[in-house]
């Protein structure tokens, strides 16, 4: 599932402030090295705020907050509008693609397989829970 949400982001002398009216975030971007982050930094701490939001609300069984249109956000109503120039945009997040990106936490799975297919592997030195990811992807049409 994709989803696009309107995002104010406000240049300040050191950083660019970023908020997300419809999921009431708030967040800045700051590229290690740098003195100012860059547009391109803020807008990807955007989409992972967003990402971990609507991940987070479907984790614990909520509806995924609808986004506003962008004509309806006012800058001027934005938290950061004294302290700098704001702008709005919109920033997409394809939450599936972003789940798999967060989530790689393992789970055990029992797998039966006949003795003398294990003892094959065993002697081949084949790693049985890589295949078996390998051939779930391919079968699914899905990769990490």
């Amino acid at each position: 599932m994709k989803v696009t949400y309107p995002v104010i982001f406000t240049d300040v002398d050191t950083n660019i402030l970023i908020e997300v009216p419809d999921l009431g975030i708030l967040t800045e971007s700051n590229e290690e090295g740098k003195p100012k982050g860059s547009m391109a930094d803020a807008i990807t701490m955007a989409r992972d705020a967003i990402g971990i939001s609507c991940i987070e609300a479907e984790d614990n069984g909520k509806e995924v907050l609808h986004p506003s249109k962008m004509t309806d956000i006012d800058v001027s109503k934005g938290t950061f509008y004294e302290d700098g120039t704001g702008i709005v945009s919109l920033v997409d997040v394809d939450l599936t693609a972003y789940r798999r990106m967060l989530d790689n936490k393992t789970v055990r799975r029992n797998v039966t397989l006949p003795n003398w297919l294990n003892q094959e592997a065993e002697k081949s030195h084949i790693n049985v829970s890589k295949v078996l990811q390998e051939a779930l992807m391919a079968r699914l049409g899905v990769s990490r």
